[in-house]
């Protein structure tokens, strides 16, 4: 493997750059007679797509996805899913001044290090133009775990020093609804203006900023993740880390928590009937573990936060250097985001429905 497939059971692959022809995924291991809703998978792509608002870089890609085999009548196969997004508004001249030159806190010169060549033309295989392939993969995904009632939401919780105040998260679809009527995508309506108001006066300082999402999974059996290495958490952080400008994830009480003694960190366990009469399941008090313990879902939602640098290009000029070791300068040319969340709650949604898919297919082979 070089780095590009990601799962177990429910494995993808991606491949495509940011300025070729296309980017695809290759879904392998999605159990047959799954309802594909082509619908549904369209709008995750939208929601993630470039040129959304003016907060969003202003690059114009319809993200139309064609799925090439894997599907008949509607349904799942059982056979490997290809689904391929083609690129249609490339402008390849505007990365032309950098051919020769590494753009700070970029992946130019670290690829150029591994692999001795690099696509300078929007980072190629480096740029966040590759989620949209995630992002495609990850609403097979969230199909999936809708079929068994699981819902993966997620909002912009801060930009910057703007915080959101936590949710009410339990009614996934009331919780989706919000979200979308502004354009950042946080479900408080005052914070996401503040939040709006904050990334245009970035924008127009010629600046970036970063920010957080975070993300629930609520319905999520017990038993998912593995004691030992392939702990849940650790497979959801794995996957958050993967995400362009991806620089932090924290879970359940997260860093906070070190502050805390046992006695206040502790999550009480309550019984209570199991909504479909299969004996008593835990809930607690609290939910400091995120709904995850060793590693293993408890039947609490999972709660998760992710958080993203300001995005590297700026217009500003900057001191870098060159192929040669070099001294040289550096200007932001192009189109870019401002702030990157609002695009990137699909992106997190996606990569965490990859994993509870993957664990919910492992989980089934656990125990007679």
């Amino acid at each position: 493997m070089a780095g590009n497939t990601f799962g177990q059971l429910f494995r993808i692959s991606t491949f495509g750059e940011s300025h070729g022809e296309a980017i695809g995924v290759i879904i392998d291991g999605c159990p047959a007679q799954l309802d594909i809703d082509l619908e549904f998978i369209q709008t995750e792509l939208d929601r993630r797509k470039p040129g959304q608002s003016k907060i969003t870089t202003q690059r114009k890609e319809s993200d139309t996805v064609k799925i090439l085999s894997g599907v008949f009548e509607g349904k799942t196969t059982g056979t490997p899913i290809a689904m391929l997004i083609p690129n249609e508004d490339q402008r390849s001249k505007d990365y032309s001044h950098n051919t020769d030159v590494f753009r700070p806190s970029h992946a130019d010169y670290t690829y150029y290090a591994k692999y001795g060549i690099r696509d300078h033309r929007g980072g190629g295989r480096s740029s966040a133009r590759e989620t949209a392939a995630r992002v495609a993969a990850g609403a097979v995904a969230k199909l999936l775990l809708k079929s068994q009632g699981i819902d993966v939401i997620s909002h912009v919780s801060s930009v910057g020093k703007i915080n959101a105040p936590a949710p009410d998260f339990s009614n996934a679809d009331r919780f989706i609804e919000e979200r979308e009527k502004n354009i950042v995508r946080c479900v408080n309506q005052y914070v996401a203006e503040e939040m709006i108001t904050r990334i245009d006066e970035v924008r127009k300082q010629g600046d970036t900023i970063g920010g957080k999402v975070t993300c629930y999974i609520n319905n999520c059996p017990a038993g998912l993740g593995e004691p030992v290495f392939d702990k849940l958490h650790a497979d959801l952080g794995k996957a958050m880390l993967s995400i362009n400008a991806v620089h932090g994830f924290e879970y359940g009480s997260g860093f906070a928590g070190s502050e805390m003694l046992g006695s206040e960190h502790n999550d009480s366990p309550i019984p209570h009937p199991s909504p479909v009469g299969k004996g008593a399941l835990i809930q607690t008090l609290t939910n400091n573990a995120g709904g995850i313990l060793g590693g293993i879902s408890n039947g609490m939602p999972i709660e998760f936060t992710v958080a993203f640098k300001p995005v590297a290009t700026i217009m500003h000029n900057q001191q870098t250097i060159n192929a040669k070791g070099e001294a040289a300068e550096i200007s932001g040319k192009g189109r870019h985001d401002p702030c990157v969340v609002p695009r990137a709650v699909p992106i997190v949604e996606a990569m965490a429905a990859l994993v509870i898919a993957d664990h919910l297919l492992r989980h089934r082979a656990s125990k007679l």
